[in-house]
């Protein structure tokens, strides 16, 4: 199993700092750059490219919380989290809102597809303009409760590097509720993405 941590030389830890980690990964990654190598042998060329392709994707995985916390649960226990479909109570309400909010903006992109007279066009324009300030409320609303998670991915960090390896079921309830976020990252990732694809539509 790849190691992403290990191949950008970053601790196995729930928290990295995004900009930090973004410097890493250019120094490690700007001496296998194919303009850095276009000198060097077809095999020296290759094996550059592999580990500039190495670094890519671990920097792709560690960058985002919730990759990064897939990856480090997988790595501790040997397995990839489970996928639960099942919403979480807390988080049902938030999941009506925004399927809910996504039915009605697909009538209203139907209906906009739909329009050929210049003057409903107009009229569907403003409609659109008004789904797309409602649309990004929620998105708001998301990525507000989104930095909450942040917050406390942070602080579990801090107990992380407290606990290391001397207290396994402290480090388990660690691992407990990093999965618990992992999941609930992959929420607000996921509607995050569905609003998105729907402001984009409104603009066309």
């Amino acid at each position: 199993m790849r190691d992403c941590f290990a191949l950008l030389d970053e601790p196995r830890r729930p928290w990295l700092d995004p900009d930090l980690l973004k410097q890493k990964f250019l120094c490690l990654s700007a001496q296998f750059h194919p303009d850095r190598v276009h000198r060097a042998s077809d095999e020296e060329k290759r094996g550059a490219q592999l580990r500039y392709a190495e670094l890519n994707a671990a920097y792709n995985c560690l960058r985002e919380p919730k990759e990064r916390l897939g990856h480090l649960l997988e790595l501790e226990r040997g397995a990839k989290p489970k996928e639960i479909q099942d919403i979480p109570p807390g988080l049902m309400d938030r999941f009506l809102e925004v399927s809910q909010l996504c039915r009605q903006a697909d009538e209203v992109l139907a209906e906009k597809g739909r329009v050929t007279s210049p003057l409903l066009k107009v009229e569907m324009f403003e409609r659109a303009q008004e789904w797309s300030e409602k649309l990004a409320a929620t998105q708001r609303q998301i990525h507000s409760l989104r930095e909450g998670l942040i917050t406390e991915l942070r602080e579990l960090d801090a107990r992380w590097l407290v606990v290391g390896d001397s207290a396994l079921e402290a480090r388990e309830d660690l691992l407990q509720r990093l999965e618990e976020l992992h999941r609930l990252f992959s929420y607000f990732t996921r509607w995050g993405g569905q609003i998105q694809e729907r402001i984009v539509q409104m603009a066309f």
